[in-house]
């Protein structure tokens, strides 16, 4: 069995519906006849990447393709169902299908989710951004169609729908030969290239408020892909912000990391810690030791919707010299001789521990 669709989408097997969607608009987008003029190859892989997404967007049609390959499809679309005398009568007397087309679908979202990156800095304090994107629209040549000439479809007779018998009722939904169409494409429209849309260019400028973090999203009415009928759906601005060397984040809280030298947290010192704002004066008193925390309550993120700011915790890192000169060598085995009983305490308590486990094997 092979899997050609997910090759051309680059999905795994067991890719999401998302995933799919997203892998899609990202390779429709890359071989759009829009921006590969005159490019075959290039127009060759647009049909077939609307074609796999065609398949496996589909959940009926897709796990039809994950149990039979494109043959299990080809005897699927070709079915008609057999029973037009009876969903004639069943159309007519329930007053649907028949002569009406079900409304017609476009073969895009409406809606568009662009990701914007943004400085750490800009996060807290807001910023201004102005943010290009492209844009779907039906191809006003051949109204979405994709067809210069087609002719109607003979697995549903141009109604967009085929019926299938279930006992004595039957059953309507979208014609898989034509998708809802109603027509076969026999040359396909020189304007879209046979998609049936086009891609447009468009830019709208944004006021990111302070205190917006990574996977927040804000929403521009109006700004997204347009339908048949060149109403536009919803533009979705989803926010990455960038990591800082400094400071990092936990919802409002920020840390950072103050790193200080053995000696002033044996003998204690006073040092100068960044904050949002500045700078802060941190008392380290004698003997402190590794990982103690500071609060500075209100030092923090403005909540993005209550505008209350978090906290600033300040993290102790004790630093230790990389290499030592022989003088400071020398000073150190005198430091360390000159606590006499106190070392060999340490090394008694280890001593007498590492006795008690051999014991626990006799």
């Amino acid at each position: 069995m092979d899997f050609e669709y997910y090759e051309i989408l680059q999905v795994s097997k067991t890719a999401t519906k998302q995933e799919i969607k997203k892998a899609y608009r990202k390779l429709a987008m890359k071989y759009h006849p829009d921006r590969n003029p005159g490019d075959k190859e290039a127009e060759e892989m647009f049909k077939k990447i609307n074609e796999a997404y065609e398949v496996l967007s589909d959940d009926e049609k897709r796990a039809i393709y994950d149990r039979y390959g494109k043959a299990g499809l080809d005897g699927h679309m070709g079915s008609s169902g057999g029973f037009s005398g009876f969903e004639d009568i069943f159309e007519e007397f329930f007053g649907f299908g028949g002569r009406s087309k079900p409304r017609r679908q476009t073969p895009y979202n409406l809606d568009i989710l662009e990701d914007i990156e943004i400085e750490f800095k800009e996060a807290v304090f807001g910023v201004k951004k102005e943010i290009e994107f492209d844009y779907f629209s039906i191809c006003s040549t051949c109204d979405g169609t994709g067809a210069k000439k087609s002719h109607t479809c003979p697995a549903c007779g141009g109604k967009g729908q085929i019926f299938i018998r279930q006992g004595f009722m039957s059953i309507g939904q979208t014609c898989p030969q034509c998708d809802g169409s109603g027509i076969v494409i026999e040359e396909s429209c020189e304007e879209c290239k046979g998609a049936g849309y086009k891609i447009n260019k468009d830019k709208v400028e944004i006021d990111l408020p302070a205190g917006v973090d990574t996977g927040m999203r804000m929403r521009i009415s109006g700004k997204g892909n347009e339908d048949f009928n060149h109403q536009r759906g919803d533009l979705y601005i989803q926010i990455i912000v960038k990591d800082d060397p400094v400071f990092k984040r936990r919802d409002d809280d920020i840390f950072v990391e103050v790193p200080v030298f053995f000696t002033s947290a044996i003998l204690g010192d006073t040092i100068k810690i960044p904050t949002l704002n500045g700078e802060k004066e941190l008392e380290i008193k004698p003997h402190t030791k590794d990982g103690k925390k500071y609060l500075f309550k209100g030092e923090g993120i403005a909540n993005v919707h209550t505008g209350q700011k978090g906290n600033l915790i300040a993290i102790l890192k004790i630093v230790y010299p990389e290499k030592l000169t022989e003088e400071q060598k020398e000073l150190l085995e005198k430091l360390h001789k000159s606590f006499g009983k106190e070392v060999h305490h340490h090394k008694s308590f280890f001593e007498e521990a590492i006795d008690k486990v051999k014991g626990w094997f006799k």
